[in-house]
């Protein structure tokens, strides 16, 4: 078999102008999947040029999970001043936001500034750094790539709020070490399923890439009990819940598992679906078992609701 040569291009050759070409490039939806993809956060596009209070963004998104904001600055030179200049306003303006700086090439000291903005800062922001890149093989489709070169370091992060809260416990320490656990095992093992970094809680989320629902797995210690459970919030929760119930409890049923829990509570913001199953998290012996059935079921989850989500 013969092997081709990776080339790379310069981005201005596919790209002549940023405003009118790259971003709107960037704003279709296969696109952003692949920044999704890149970063580990599913992101659902709000508009391009848009005004956020006194600010303007290039492209804004919403973070599918969480529904904080994301702004996205991206230009197709060499990072400069006026951009390190623009992110800081917008973190400075916003209580809850994710900033994506996208550029051909970052100098040193932009990526410094960077790191030291995901040091200083607690959880609640978080800075990305990423270079744009295209390449091709002989006269193959040009293939786009975003090269991460700064982001959050959240093991510190999480260390640092702990540390304010008064300092982190042995049991968050390992719900850490657990869900760090799983991730990895996620990534070796599951083509579907992207779990989100890593925390000090006693549960984990999953976005299904539709704002007011999402996937959590879920331990819990004092009954040793694992649970996944599907996650319907927001304004219209009830309504989408008796929705998804009239649609889909059957099915869900033959299909999840016979003992798939359906809880619309009244009374309170939130509606959810779960399966639970016995297991001690604290016993690391039984860490592989547990994460084969929090693959297992994830994945009946995500499969069967995902695509019954676009009618919501």
């Amino acid at each position: 078999m013969k092997l081709g040569k990776l080339e790379k291009l310069d981005p201005k050759t596919y790209w002549k102008k940023e405003a009118s070409e790259f971003t709107p490039w960037l704003a279709q939806a296969e696109n952003i999947q692949l920044l999704s993809e890149s970063i580990g956060t599913e992101l659902e596009v709000e508009g391009t040029e848009q005004s956020v209070g006194p600010f303007s963004a290039d492209i804004l998104c919403r973070d599918a999970l969480t529904g904080h904001y994301v702004l996205i600055e991206n230009q197709l030179e060499k990072t400069d001043h006026t951009h390190l200049g623009q992110i800081m306003t917008y973190a400075a303006g916003l209580d809850a936001v994710t900033i994506i700086w996208i550029a051909k090439n970052f100098t040193d000291e932009h990526r410094a500034a960077l790191d030291w903005l995901n040091r200083i800062t607690n959880d609640t922001f978080n800075f990305f750094g990423i270079e744009i890149e295209l390449y091709k093989i002989g006269n193959s489709d040009i293939a786009p790539h975003f090269k991460i070169v700064s982001k959050p370091n959240d093991w510190s992060k999480q260390v640092k709020v702990r540390k304010d809260d008064g300092g982190i416990t042995e049991t968050k320490k390992l719900q850490l070490q657990y869900w760090a656990a799983l991730g990895e095992y996620m990534s070796g093992n599951s083509k579907i399923i992207k779990m989100r970094n890593a925390r000090a809680q006693h549960w984990t989320d999953v976005a299904l890439g539709k704002t007011d629902f999402y996937l959590s797995a879920v331990v819990n210690s004092r009954e040793n009990v694992l649970a996944v459970w599907l996650n319907i919030v927001g304004v219209n929760a009830k309504q989408n819940f008796d929705k998804l119930y009239e649609i889909a409890y059957t099915d869900s049923l033959e299909k999840i598992g016979k003992d798939l829990i359906w809880e619309r509570l009244d009374g309170k913001k939130m509606s959810y679906v779960f399966l639970r199953t016995q297991g001690d998290f604290t016993n690391e012996s039984d860490w592989p078992a547990q994460f084969e059935w929090f693959k297992e079921n994830l994945e009946k989850f995500y499969k069967f609701f995902k695509p019954l989500l676009v009618k919501f």
